[in-house]
């Protein structure tokens, strides 16, 4: 056992004074945080720091998992949505939709491949996009649609793909916070022309630092991703076209290939954890994440809306009780897409979220007695306001 680190899950023992987080990192369990040290070293013997064999070795055991004929590791989730796009040929000219409740990368990845965004509003009920969305928002110029599989809940893909296919449009996953999820057999990311992974320490399946990945059944895309991500470089120091340097490093790929073993495991709790935490806070003054009846819910994030936000995380943090607000701002209304010229009232679902959502708590290794503190908290400010 590592020094200073002791008890379940590396976690010290909770007392009554104790804060519940909004997270816990691998560095509070000893055990992973002792493979994780051995794949680093492994890596470090061996001086293969970028691609090489830990690359490719994860790249097959990731697109095994997605259930897709190819993975190609990358630098960042937004750079697996831009070099997507670029290796999809869409670029200036073209528009793809995206939907305004996302984190901005979404949106930034079709800016980076020199194509127009054209940001949309979400469900009400579900806060993602949908096949009616997406048709209300075609015009001659849209070549793709990007859904957002947000906090973990999978978007109903088929209508859209439906869509899609009849408009002759290529659709790209967004799965960047929603590893392993399931969506009517197939795992999110498998489903649409390519899926968009990011590997950030947060994820459900992060890494120690920036990290990402494309996966797809596509071989002539698999090329072109390839090829862009390392200066268009095959065979080596031959440049079939102009690429860049967005490749994964062998040392998050070693760590991630350690942490995918555990990734189902993961879920199930954060699945357990979120449905607990769900009938722990009742009939009470924040509106939790609904059940996804078709598809699943992995809670890379539990996000709660409720009218007055702002009171309730104050009264959380007085409680000791850690909050998030992800998008304070929907992309449409940030300063990046004023250029856009859509003004507040434009998207007017995405605006009402941005200004109520906020994160509790969820994590695996999360305690019954962290899940009945949060809720507890939860429900005490309806007692105050009463």
């Amino acid at each position: 056992m590592l020094p200073g680190i002791g008890s379940r899950n590396g976690a010290p023992p909770a007392s009554s004074h104790d804060g519940v987080p909004l997270t816990r990192f691998d560095n509070a369990d000893p055990y992973l945080l002792e493979e994780l040290m051995l794949a680093i070293e492994r890596v470090a013997y061996t001086g293969a720091f970028t691609l090489g064999e830990e690359v490719d070795r994860f790249e097959e055991d990731f697109a095994g998992y997605c259930g897709t004929g190819f993975a190609i590791g990358l630098s960042s989730g937004t750079d697996a949505l831009a070099l997507a796009l670029r290796g999809l040929g869409i670029g200036p000219e073209d528009e793809v939709i995206v939907p305004a409740n996302s984190f901005v990368a979404t949106a930034e990845a079709v800016t980076l491949a020199g194509a127009r965004p054209r940001l949309v509003d979400v469900d009400p009920a579900t806060h993602l996009i949908t096949a009616d969305i997406v048709e209300r928002n075609l015009t001659s110029r849209v070549r793709c649609v990007i859904p957002v599989h947000l906090h973990g809940r999978t978007v109903d893909m088929e209508p859209i793909l439906d869509v899609a296919r009849d408009r002759g449009l290529a659709v790209i996953e967004d799965a960047c916070q929603a590893h392993g999820a399931i969506q009517r057999g197939r795992r999110v990311g498998s489903i649409g022309d390519a899926g968009c992974f990011s590997f950030c320490p947060a994820a459900n399946l992060g890494a120690w630092g920036d990290g990402g990945a494309v996966v797809t059944d596509d071989p002539v895309l698999t090329e072109r991703i390839r090829l862009l991500r390392s200066h268009g470089e095959h065979p080596p120091r031959h440049h079939r076209l102009p690429g860049g340097s967005w490749r994964l490093d062998a040392v998050q790929a070693a760590i991630l290939r350690v942490k995918l073993a555990r990734l189902d495991g993961w879920n199930a709790e954060r699945r357990r954890l979120g449905a607990a935490l769900t009938g722990a806070l009742g009939e009470c003054a924040v509106d939790p994440p609904l059940p996804a009846r078709d598809g699943d819910h992995v809670f890379h994030a539990f996000a709660v809306t409720a009218v007055d936000r702002d009171r309730l995380r104050k009264h959380l943090a007085g409680e000791g009780i850690a909050t998030a607000v992800r998008y304070p701002l929907p992309i449409h209304l940030q300063e990046a897409y004023a250029h856009l010229g859509m003004a507040r009232g434009s998207l007017p679902v995405a605006e009402r979220l941005a200004e109520r959502t906020c994160s509790l708590p969820l994590f695996p290794g999360m305690t019954a007695t962290e899940l009945g503190r949060v809720a507890e908290a939860v429900r005490a400010m309806d007692a105050a306001a009463s």
